[in-house]
C-alpha cells in the first residue's frame, strides 16, 4: 500500500488491517456487536444522525476500509475542480516570488521562495500570479522595519535602483516606515509599522480599489478608480531598501488577520486567532487546500472519537473516556481503528497548511485546559502514536512543519498584556519536546538546522506601548529627575516631593506586575533547555544534551565565522535572552550535581579548565589564543605540552595545519580574483541562511542579481565556505566518552596540568556549555547591553527638554499669550514621549538589566577571572587560553558598572569588594604580559586598566592588591614608552597623580633649608577641575563639552613610583626620555596642525577643515598636556632625578625638560600669536584647545623646580632655565597678566581684549599657588638681571658647533672633536660614533678653555 499525497512512492507499513472471522478470540478483539456500535460511533455519517441498529449495516474491520473512503469523498466534489484556473487569477496555482525574471537589484530569497531581503539600495521582486477580475488579497509579515514600498503592479512597469512599485503610472503601495501611499505622487495615509506586524493588501478589481490593513485593522481605501481593462493585471509586489526583509504568505498558510466585516467599520471584530478565514469576500492568491482541509478535520474528528470513546470488554459496552488520561493500553480493536485513521491522516500531515490549520490548533486546544503540561499526557501518546503508525518521513516531515509553525507564531503573535499568546505556544513547544524520540530528531535535523531556534528564548520588546496594553499594566509614570548643571560639582541632594515618591511608588508597582508576568515566559523558556540539555534520555541512542552540545557549538561557529554578515549571524537581542536563559538551566543542572557529587564545585566557584584550551577536545575555529595562532603555539610549546599536560603532538597533523593554512590562503585568493563583483558585494554569504527573512525564520535562502550571470545558483558551494583547518578532534566526531569520559578516560579534561587541582568541577559538557557561554557574551550580548541603554538616554534628555519647558513657561510673561500656547504644546508633546518612553523603558530594565540579569553577568564575570587565574598558573601554557575570556572578563564589569545604573547598583553584589581586586590584579599583571601577543587585546588590558584608575572604588581595588604585584605594575608603566601604546600609558600616569586634597610628603632630602617635611597642597598644579574652566566661561550649561573624571588620588601608588625611579639608575633616565621625545614629538605635530588650520581660515574662498584633522590636533594638544603633567609629577615625587647632578644623565634631562618647557611658553604665550588666532576661532572640535590647560601644567613644573626644592636645586635648575636661548622672561610674566609694554604700545586699543591670567582662574587656583608663581616671577627676574650682568660676550670659535647656544664644554675620546656637555650626552644615547669623524667615542672629559687662550 502507497502513502497518498506525499509525492513519492514509498510503502507503508503494512499492519494486517483485515482480520479473519476467528481473530477476535485470539487476538482479544471485541465481539463484532460491540466492534459494530463502536466503529459506528469513531465513524459516524456526515449528517451525524446515526440510523436504527436493524437498518444500519455491520461495520467490521474487513469494510471499514470501504466506509471510510465513502465518509472521506462525501464533501470532496470540488476536488475535480480544485486544479482548474479561477477566473480572474492568472499564473501558476502556487504562488511565490518571480526569482527568474520578475526582480530588479541584488536580493537574497528564501529558499521557499517567500521571504526576501534587500541587498541593494532599492531592489524589487514581483510574484508569478496575477489578477484581473474580483477580490483579492495577500499578507506580508514585516521583519524589519526599514523603508518598505509594498502593494500591486502590472506587467509594464519597470524599476530600477531609484524608483520602485508606487514610483510608476500602473503601481500602487503603503509605505510604513515613511506613513505614505505611493502612486507617482505621494500622500499620508495609515499607520507607522515595526518589525513583527502583519500588512493585508487587498484589490477590488470589481470596484478599482486597493486597500491595506495592519495587523487586521483597515486602514481604509488607499487608492480608488485604478486602471483596468483589456491587458491590466496587477502582480503582488514589494520594493525594499538595504538589509529590509519581509515574508509573504500568499496562501500557502492560513492567513493572519482574518476578518467577516466590511472596511468601512472602525473597529474589526475578529475570529479567534487560530480560525482562518478571510476577509469577506477577498480570497487570497494561492487557495488553501480545500478538499485535503475536509478531510484533515474529518480525521481529526474520527481521532477526537477514538480518544473520548473507551471499550469496556467486560460490561460489552462503550463508555465515555477522560481525555486527559488516555492511553493506548495494548487494546487490538483501537490500535487496528487508528490504523486506518492514520492510513489517511499521515500524508495530510505532510502538508504545510494543514500542519498550521489542523494539528497545530488541535494539539494547542488540548492546553487550553489549563495546568502543568505535565496534566496533559495525551500529547505524548499522540507523539507515540505517530511515531508508531506513520511512516518516519512523514513523521519527521510533520514534526519540522509543527515546530516552523509554532516558531513563526511563537515569534510574531502580537504582545499582549499577560503574554497569553506567547505562553500557549511556548507550552506546546514543551509538551511536543517532552516526547524523547520527537525531541532528539528535532535536535538531530531541525532545531539548529533548519530553523532558528534560539527565537523560542526571546522576548521581543514592544515597539507600540498601547498595544501591548503596558497602559493598563503601568498607569502611572515616572523618570528619574538627574539633572545637574554643567560647571562645579554640586553637592546639594535635591529631596524628593510627595508627588514624586508617590508616583515612583506606583511606577514601581507596575513594573512588578511586569516583571512576574515575564518571568512566566522566562520559566517555560528555561523548562525547553532543560529539556535539552537532558542528558538521562539514552535509551535509542546519544543522549539529548551531546546532540544539543554538538549543535550549539556549530550554531557558535557560524556566528563567530561571520562577523561582517548581518544575515548570518543571530541578532544581538537574540543572543541577550538566549544568554540568560542558558546560564539559569546551566546553573540548575550544576547545582544537581553538585546535590549528588558533594566533592564537586558549586556554581557559584564555577570556571573553565584551562586543559580545554590546549587538548583539542573543544574547537574554537581559529579564534585568537593570547599567545597567537594554535599551530604556531602547537610548534613552539609542544616541549611544555608534554611535560606539563602529558600530551604529545603528532608532527603528521602539525604539518596539516601547516598545509592546510597555505592551500587556505592560496584557495582564498583564487576564489576571489574569479568571482563576480556582484558576489562579492554579499561577503561570501551566498549560500548562508538568513534571520532578517522569514515565513519560517529557516535557514537556507538563495541570491539574486540582475547584474549575475546565473541568477538562482549559489557562486561557490557551501562546503567550500565552511572549509575547516585539521583538528584533533571535530564536532562530529566526537561521543558521549569523548566528552565526559570513560575507563580512565577524563574527556575534556584530557591533559591536567600540575598546577590544576585534582578534584572534580562538574560534569564536563557541563563545562563545555559554559565556555559557550563565556563566548556568546563576546560575539554580540555585550554590544546588545551597550545598545538598549539609548531609551534611558532618551528618558534622560526628555526629561531635561520638559524641565526647562516648565521653567520657560513659569517665566513667560501674561501678555504673550502666543508664547505661551507655543510652550504648552511643546510641554505636552515632551510629557507624551516620557509617558511612551519610561514604560518602554519598564519593559527593557526587567527583560534586559532586571537585578537577576545582573546577577547573571556578574556570574559570568567571576567565571572568567576565575578561569583566568587558573590558567595563569600554568605557565606557558596560559597562551593556549582564547582572547575572549580577557575580553569578556572587561566588557562584563564595564557592564555592571555602566549598563545596569541606577536601576540597580554594582555594590549590591555579594563579594563585590573581593571580585574587583581580582580582576585588578588581572588587569595590573596582564596588560605587559608577555605571553599575550595580540596587539588589541593588550590595547584593551591597557585601556581596562585606564578605566579601572578613573574611579575611586575601582583604585582602591587595585591599591588592595598584593605589593608585589603593586610594584610590578608601576615598574611595567614606566618602561620607556617607545614601540607599545604610551598613551594609555600617559593617562594612568595622569590619573594617578590627580587628586584634589590630599597631600604627598617630599624626601627629607629634598626639604626645605629648615628641615621640615613639606607638604604639596594638590598634587597637581591647578588640576582640579572636571569641566575645561575656559568654557565654563563662555558655555556653563553644555552637556557636550570635554570632561574629565573627578579627581581620584592615589598616594600609595605615587610612592611606589618614587621609590622605582629613585632606586633604579637606569629606568628613570630611559623612561624620562620617552616622556620628552613623546612632547616633543605631539607639541611639534599639534603646531604643525594648527598652522594650517589658520591658513585655511583666512582662505578668502569659503572652505571646511576635515573634522578628523581637527579632532586629530585636539588629540595631539591632550597628549601634550597630559604629558606635561606627568613630568610635574616625576619632578614632584623624584626631584633629584633632575637636579642631583651625581645621578648620570640629571644634568641632561634637566636641559632637555628646560628646552621643551621654554619652546611651549613661547608658542603660546606670543602675543596675537598663531596659537591666539586659532583658539578665538573657537572651532567644532577644538573646545579643549586653549591657554589654561597647557600653561600650567607648564607652570607647575616651573614652580616644583624653582620654588618647591631646596637652594641647591633651585640654583641649577634656574641656571639651566636662563642659559637656554629660547628662554623669555615676558612668557613667565605672560602667566599673570603682565604684558610687554612693546606689546601693549603696538596693540590698537579695545576694550573686549582680556589678557591671560592665572589671577582669574581662583576657582582652581589657590591663593598660594598664585603667591608661588609671583615668588618665582620675581625670582626669575632678579637672576636672568644678574646672569645679564655677569656674563661675558662669547666668541663664536667657543661656542658648540652643534647647537651654537651653549659654549663648548666637552672633549671626545679619543678623536679629540668637541661640543657642550648637553649635545654629547644626548647624541649619546641613540649612536656611539662621532658627530664629525664617525669614530667610536669610547668617553667624554670636560673641556676647559686655557687661559692663555
Amino acid at each position: 500500500m502507497t502513502s497518498r499525497g506525499a509525492g513519492t512512492a514509498f510503502s507503508r507499513r503494512n499492519y494486517r488491517l483485515s482480520t479473519e472471522s476467528e481473530k477476535p478470540k485470539l487476538t482479544g478483539i471485541v465481539n463484532s456487536k460491540l466492534l459494530n456500535d463502536y466503529l459506528h460511533r469513531i465513524f459516524p455519517s456526515a449528517d451525524g444522525i446515526q440510523p436504527a441498529t436493524a437498518y444500519r449495516k455491520p461495520l467490521t474491520f474487513q469494510n471499514l476500509q470501504e466506509h471510510l473512503d465513502k465518509l472521506l469523498a462525501e464533501d470532496s466534489g470540488a476536488e475535480d475542480s480544485r486544479d482548474q484556473v479561477l477566473e480572474g487569477r492568472l499564473g501558476p496555482s502556487t504562488v511565490v516570488l518571480d526569482h527568474t525574471s520578475g526582480f530588479e537589484g541584488l536580493l537574497l530569497v528564501d529558499d521557499d521562495l517567500l521571504g526576501v531581503i534587500g541587498h541593494s539600495n532599492f531592489g524589487s521582486i514581483r510574484a508569478t500570479t496575477c489578477v484581473y477580475k474580483g477580490k483579492w488579497i495577500y499578507e506580508v509579515l514585516i521583519s524589519s522595519q526599514g523603508l518598505m514600498q509594498i502593494g500591486w503592479c502590472t506587467l509594464n512597469c519597470r524599476f530600477n535602483q531609484e524608483e520602485g512599485v508606487g514610483d510608476t503610472l500602473d503601481s500602487y503601495a503603503y509605505d510604513g516606515n515613511r506613513v505614505r501611499k505611493w502612486n507617482v505622487t505621494t500622500t499620508n495615509y495609515g499607520k507607522s509599522w515595526a518589525a513583527g506586524d502583519i500588512v493585508s493588501c487587498l484589490i477590488d478589481l470589481d470596484e478599482g480599489t486597493i486597500a491595506f490593513c495592519l495587523n487586521g485593522v483597515p486602514l481604509g481605501t488607499a487608492f480608488d478608480n485604478i486602471t483596468r481593462g483589456a491587458g491590466m493585471a496587477y502582480f503582488p509586489a514589494i520594493s525594499l531598501s538595504f538589509k529590509e526583509s519581509v515574508a509573504f504568505n500568499f496562501g500557502s498558510r492560513p492567513l493572519r488577520y482574518p476578518f467577516t466585516i466590511s472596511l468601512g467599520e472602525e473597529q474589526p471584530v475578529p475570529r479567534p486567532f487560530w480560525i482562518t478565514y478571510p476577509v469577506e469576500g477577498y480570497r487570497p492568491l494561492q487557495d488553501p487546500p480545500s478538499v485535503d482541509l475536509v478531510k484533515a478535520h474529518k480525521l481529526l474528528g474520527y481521532l477526537k472519537n477514538v480518544i473520548h470513546i473507551g471499550i469496556d470488554v467486560l460490561e460489552g459496552k462503550l463508555v465515555e473516556k477522560d481525555t486527559s488520561t488516555w492511553q493506548l493500553q495494548g487494546e487490538p480493536t483501537v490500535l487496528i481503528t487508528l490504523t486506518h485513521i492514520f492510513n489517511h491522516f499521515a500524508p495530510l500531515m505532510c502538508k504545510v497548511y494543514l500542519v498550521d490549520d489542523v494539528l497545530m490548533h488541535f494539539l494547542l486546544s488540548i492546553l487550553e485546559r489549563g495546568g502543568a503540561v505535565e496534566a496533559h499526557p495525551l500529547i505524548q501518546q499522540l507523539l507515540d502514536l505517530m511515531w508508531l503508525l506513520m511512516e518516519d518521513y512523514e513523521v519527521h516531515e510533520c514534526l519540522k512543519q509543527l515546530l516552523m509553525s509554532l516558531l513563526r507564531a511563537y515569534r510574531f503573535s502580537p504582545i499582549i498584556p499577560d503574554l497569553g499568546l506567547q505562553i500557549h505556544y511556548l507550552r506546546l513547544t514543551i509538551a511536543v519536546l517532552k516526547h524523547e524520540k520527537s525531541r532528539k530528531y528535532l535536535l538531530n535535523n531541525v532545531l539548529f538546522d533548519v530553523l532558528r531556534s534560539v527565537v523560542f528564548f526571546y522576548i521581543k520588546s514592544p515597539l507600540r506601548v498601547e498595544e501591548a496594553g503596558l497602559q493598563e499594566l503601568i498607569p502611572t509614570t515616572w523618570w528619574p529627575n538627574r539633572f545637574t548643571k554643567e560647571g562645579k560639582e554640586s553637592k546639594e541632594v535635591k529631596e524628593e516631593s510627595a508627588e514624586e515618591r508617590l508616583r515612583r511608588r506606583a511606577y514601581d508597582r507596575g513594573c512588578q506586575r511586569l516583571k512576574k508576568r515575564i518571568e512566566v515566559v522566562e520559566e517555560l523558556q528555561v523548562q525547553i533547555l532543560k529539556l535539552l540539555l537532558n542528558n538521562k534520555d539514552r535509551g535509542g541512542g546519544e543522549a539529548s544534551r551531546y546532540i544539543f552540545l554538538n549543535k550549539f557549538r556549530r550554531f557558535l561557529q557560524e556566528n563567530a565565522s561571520n562577523r561582517g554578515n548581518l544575515t548570518v549571524l543571530c541578532p544581538p537581542e537574540y543572543m541577550v535572552c538566549f544568554l540568560h536563559r542558558l546560564i539559569s538551566t546551566l546553573r540548575c543542572y550544576w547545582d544537581g550535581h553538585k546535590a549528588k557529587a558533594p566533592a564537586a564545585l558549586s556554581s557559584e566557584e564555577a570556571y573553565v579548565p584551562p586543559q580545554l584550551f590546549y587538548n583539542g577536545k573543544v574547537d574554537y575555529f581559529d579564534l585568537q589564543r593570547l599567545g597567537g595562532l594554535l599551530s604556531h603555539l602547537k610548534k613552539t610549546l609542544k616541549d611544555d605540552l608534554a611535560l606539563k599536560a602529558n600530551i604529545l603532538i603528532d608532527p603528521a597533523e602539525l604539518q596539516a595545519v601547516t598545509m592546510d593554512d597555505l592551500d587556505e590562503d592560496e584557495e582564498t585568493a583564487t576564489s576571489t580574483a574569479q568571482r563576480p563583483v556582484a558576489a562579492l558585494a554579499i561577503g561570501g554569504a551566498l549560500a548562508r541562511p538568513s534571520w532578517l527573512s522569514s515565513p519560517t525564520l529557516g535557514r537556507a535562502n538563495r541570491f539574486l542579481s540582475t547584474a549575475a550571470v546565473s541568477l538562482m545558483n549559489p557562486r561557490r558551494p557551501l562546503g567550500t565556505l565552511e572549509k575547516m583547518k585539521a583538528r584533533t578532534l571535530s564536532v562530529e566526531q566526537r561521543t558521549e566518552d569523548d566528552i565526559e569520559g570513560s575507563h580512565g578516560n577524563e574527556g575534556l579534561l584530557l591533559g591536567r596540568p600540575p598546577e590544576e587541582p585534582e578534584q572534580s568541577i562538574t560534569e564536563n559538557s557541563l563545562l563545555e556549555i559554559l565556555d559557550g557561554i563565556v563566548m556568546m557574551y563576546n560575539l554580540s550580548v555585550h554590544q546588545q547591553l551597550g545598545k538598549m541603554v539609548g531609551v534611558s538616554d532618551d528618558v534622560n534628555e526628555y526629561a531635561l527638554a520638559l524641565k526647562d519647558t516648565e521653567e520657560k513657561i513659569s517665566r513667560c510673561p501674561k501678555r504673550r499669550r502666543d508664547i505661551y500656547e507655543e510652550l504648552v504644546k511643546s510641554q505636552k508633546v515632551f510629557s507624551e514621549k516620557l509617558n511612551h518612553l519610561s514604560r518602554r523603558l519598564a519593559w527593557i530594565n526587567v527583560t534586559i538589566y532586571s537585578k537577576e540579569k545582573m546577577q547573571d553577568i556578574y556570574w559570568l564575570l567571576r567565571v572568567c577571572i576565575r578561569t583566568i587565574e587558573h590558567g595563569d598558573r600554568t605557565g606557558s601554557l596560559f597562551a593556549f587560553m582564547p582572547e575572549f575570556y580577557l575580553s569578556v572578563a572587561m566588557n562584563s564589569y564595564s557592564a555592571l558598572k555602566n549598563y545596569f545604573s541606577p536601576v540597580h547598583s554594582m555594590e549590591e553584589l555579594p563579594g563585590y569588594e573581593e571580585t574587583l581586586t581580582h580582576l585588578a590584579a588581572i588587569l595590573a599583571k596582564h596588560f605587559a604580559d608577555s605571553r599575550i601577543v595580540g596587539t588589541d587585546i593588550r590595547d584593551s588590558l591597557m585601556q581596562a586598566l585606564a578605566s579601572y584608575v578613573c574611579y575611586p572604588h575601582s583604585l582602591r581595588a587595585v591599591e588592595r592588591i598584593p605589593e608585589e604585584q603593586r610594584i610590578s605594575m608601576m615598574r611595567n608603566l614606566l618602561a620607556p614608552y617607545e614601540q607599545r601604546p604610551w598613551a594609555q600609558t600617559n593617562w594612568i600616569l595622569v590619573r594617578l597623580w590627580r587628586v584634589r586634597s590630599h597631600c604627598l610628603l617630599l624626601p627629607a632630602a629634598w626639604a626645605h633649608a629648615s628641615g621640615a617635611i613639606t607638604q604639596l597642597q594638590g598634587c597637581g598644579f591647578g588640576y582640579r577641575y572636571t569641566r575645561l574652566p575656559h568654557l565654563l566661561k563662555t558655555k556653563p550649561e553644555d552637556a557636550n563639552l570635554p570632561s574629565l573624571q573627578k579627581p581620584c588620588p592615589s598616594t600609595l601608588l605615587q610612592q611606589h613610583m618614587a621609590n622605582l625611579l629613585r632606586s633604579d639608575c637606569d629606568m628613570a633616565p630611559s623612561f624620562l626620555n620617552s616622556v620628552l621625545n613623546q612632547l616633543n614629538w605631539a607639541f611639534s605635530e599639534f603646531i604643525g596642525m594648527i598652522q594650517e588650520i589658520q591658513q585655511a581660515a583666512e582662505r578668502l574662498e569659503r572652505n571646511f577643515v576635515d573634522s578628523r584633522q581637527l579632532k586629530v590636533c585636539a588629540t595631539c594638544f591632550d597628549l601634550s598636556v597630559s604629558l606635561l603633567r606627568v613630568l610635574e609629577m616625576t619632578v614632584t615625587l623624584a626631584p633629584e632625578i633632575f637636579l642631583d647632578w651625581s645621578r648620570p644623565s640629571s644634568e641632561l634631562l634637566l636641559r632637555r625638560l628646560a628646552q621643551l618647557l621654554n619652546q611651549v611658553l613661547n608658542r603660546v604665550t606670543a602675543e596675537r600669536n598663531l596659537f591666539d588666532r586659532v583658539v578665538n576661532l573657537r572651532l567644532p572640535g577644538l573646545e579643549s584647545v586653549d591657554h589654561y590647560p597647557i600653561l600650567v601644567a607648564v607652570t607647575g613644573i616651573l614652580v616644583r623646580l624653582l620654588m618647591d626644592t631646596d637652594f641647591q636645586g633651585a640654583k641649577r635648575a634656574t641656571a639651566v632655565l636662563l642659559a637656554d636661548p629660547c628662554f623669555q622672561l615676558r612668557s613667565i610674566q605672560y602667566l599673570l597678566g603682565h604684558a610687554e609694554p612693546s606689546a601693549l604700545a603696538a596693540m590698537p586699543p579695545s576694550a573686549d581684549k582680556r589678557h591671560f591670567s592665572l589671577h582669574t582662574y581662583t576657582d582652581y587656583i589657590s591663593l598660594e599657588e598664585l603667591a608661588k608663581v609671583e615668588r618665582m616671577l620675581n625670582h626669575l627676574s632678579e637672576e636672568s638681571k644678574q646672569a645679564a650682568a655677569s656674563t661675558l660676550p662669547t666668541s663664536e670659535e667657543d661656542l658648540c658647533p652643534i647647537c651654537y647656544a651653549h659654549p663648548i664644554s666637552a672633549i671626545f675620546r679619543p678623536c679629540s672633536h668637541k661640543s657642550c656637555k648637553a649635545c654629547i650626552n644626548q647624541h649619546l644615547m641613540n649612536n656611539k660614533d662621532c658627530f664629525f669623524c664617525k669614530a667610536t667615542i669610547t668617553g667624554v672629559d670636560d673641556f676647559i678653555k686655557p687661559v692663555s687662550s
